[in-house]
């Protein structure tokens, strides 16, 4: 009875490892769960790669290019440098995320994010997206997502706005192109094409292989330590949305020049 015993422990361990062995063989499903190193790249608030055209935009933070980038620029105030050491960075960022792309189920995305909310992780587009409407993203962060994760994918959003707390810690890997057209757009774009704003404001970075494109459009980068810029500006009410410190021009009310109004809301004009 003993022996019997015996042989039964032993083959059922022996049927045990094949089971282990074949479990501890498949792959984790592909996942990044940390912001990207940036390494230098992260002072940049725009890297371009093959071409950098700008017509009456501002950049608040370092615009780089590389030594063959072809530059042209149009009533902008920016401050251009050469960066290859910075492009060489964003590169390396670019490609360890193109090795280890993949979501959770859940987390694969479709249609145009318009009222959608979602707090920090990895989220997929298989190929292109096409964004409108508002996406919030709730918490800390970090936020990454992968457009064209299985199949060729650019990103084009038309009247997108993206509302988080940190815009320097969501993330944007596109496999392809991006278009962001009157937008209110946040965080790193790291872009294996071209990466093109019309009538777009940009709290985070544009950083791309290709050329880097910007009309009418206002780029607010973030620093390495992650805190977005601030340009200094004195519009007023009703001149648009401003994104930087509008200055004191109402002294008298003790205001920083909107005296409680919304910047960009034409219907009050000067104060009360």
């Amino acid at each position: 009875m003993a022996r019997g015993l015996k042989f039964l422990r032993l083959t059922a361990g022996l049927a045990v490892i094949p089971f282990i062995a074949l479990f501890s063989a498949t792959p984790a499903l592909a996942s990044i769960t940390a912001a990207p190193d940036l390494g230098t790249a992260a002072n940049f608030a725009v890297l371009a790669g093959k071409a950098l055209t700008c017509t009456d935009s501002n950049v608040a933070g370092t615009v780089g290019v590389d030594f063959t980038t072809a530059f042209a620029s149009t009533r902008c105030k920016m401050q251009v440098q050469y960066a290859p050491g910075a492009y060489q960075d964003f590169r390396t960022a670019y490609t360890n995320i193109a090795e280890d792309l993949g979501c959770l189920p859940a987390n694969n995305l479709t249609g145009t994010l318009a009222s959608v909310t979602l707090g920090p992780g990895t989220y997929c587009f298989d190929a292109a997206a096409a964004l409108t409407g508002t996406l919030t993203l709730t918490g800390t962060g970090p936020w990454i997502f992968e457009i064209g994760a299985t199949a060729v994918g650019a990103l084009t959003a038309t009247n997108f706005t993206v509302v988080s707390d940190n815009p320097c810690n969501a993330y944007w890997w596109v496999q392809a192109d991006t278009t962001l057209t009157t937008s209110a757009f946040q965080g790193t774009i790291l872009g294996g094409g071209d990466i093109t704003m019309t009538g777009t404001s940009l709290a985070g970075r544009a950083l791309a292989t290709g050329a880097v494109t910007m009309t009418g459009s206002n780029v607010f980068g973030c620093s390495g330590s992650g805190t977005v810029a601030k340009q200094h500006c004195n519009q007023g009410v009703g001149n648009g949305p401003e994104g930087c410190d509008p200055g004191n021009s109402n002294n008298k009310n003790s205001s920083n020049d909107e005296n409680g109004g919304t910047p960009g809301d034409p219907g009050r004009q000067g104060a009360k």
